[in-house]
C-alpha cells in the first residue's frame, strides 16, 4: 500500500492504548482503550499479551487490539499480532491520548515522533513509525486549578469528571467518524476533515 503523499487508504488493525485493570477505567490515559472498546462486537479473547476482538470500520471487517502490558511495554502486545497476520504498519491506526490536544479534539497523522507518549514510543520501538495515529485530545493539567492534579503524570490517570463526560462520549464519535473516512476515502481526505 502506497503511503506517499498521504495516500494511505484502508484500515485493518486498530490499536486501543490503555492501561489493563478496573483501576484504569475512565482515565485520560484510556480513551484509546474507550474508542476501540465501542468498536468491538462479540467481545474480548486473549491472544499472546493482549486482548483481540472483530469491529467493522466502514463496511470492512477489522481486527481491533487492546494491549495489556501496561502502556510503557504496548509494543510488546501488538508486534506479534502484527507479524502474525503479516499488518503492513500503513493499514495500522494506533488510537491514543493526547495532551497537546484540547478535550474533544480528534486528529490524525501518519508517522512522526511520539510527543513524549510512552505507549507511542514503544509501537514505533517494535514497528517502525509509519503507522497512523489517531489522537484523541484529554488537555493539560492548569496550574492552580482547583483540585486538578499538576503533574502530567497524575493528570492523565486520574478519571474525567462527570462534566467531562458528554464531550468524552462526543470525542469517541468523532474518533469513529474519523476511522470510516479514513478507511473509506483515504487519510488526506480524513485530515482535511477532522485536521482543521
Amino acid at each position: 500500500m502506497d503511503s506517499a503523499g498521504g495516500s494511505v487508504k484502508g484500515v485493518r488493525l486498530v490499536v486501543g492504548l490503555g492501561n489493563p485493570g478496573p483501576a484504569y477505567d475512565n482515565t485520560r490515559h484510556n480513551i484509546g482503550f474507550a474508542l476501540v472498546d465501542r468498536l468491538v462486537r462479540g467481545g474480548w479473547r486473549e491472544k499472546g499479551r493482549a486482548l483481540v476482538g472483530e469491529g467493522n470500520v466502514a463496511g470492512n471487517p477489522t481486527m481491533l487490539l487492546k494491549p495489556q502490558t501496561f502502556m510503557n511495554l504496548s509494543g510488546e502486545a501488538v508486534a506479534p499480532v502484527v507479524q502474525f497476520h503479516k499488518i503492513e504498519p500503513a493499514v495500522i491506526v494506533v488510537a491514543h491520548d493526547d495532551i497537546d490536544l484540547p478535550l474533544g479534539v480528534v486528529r490524525l497523522k501518519l508517522g512522526g515522533g511520539d510527543g513524549g507518549h510512552n505507549g507511542l514510543k514503544s509501537v514505533t520501538q517494535h514497528l517502525g513509525p509509519d503507522y497512523v495515529r489517531l489522537r484523541l485530545g484529554v488537555g493539560r493539567p492548569q496550574a492552580g486549578g482547583v483540585g486538578a492534579p499538576r503533574e502530567v503524570a497524575d493528570w492523565v490517570l486520574a478519571r474525567f469528571d462527570r462534566a467531562e463526560g458528554g464531550v468524552v462520549e462526543e470525542e469517541l464519535k468523532r474518533g469513529i467518524e474519523a476511522l470510516e473516512l479514513l478507511a473509506r476515502d483515504g487519510l488526506k481526505a480524513a485530515q482535511n476533515r477532522f485536521n482543521r
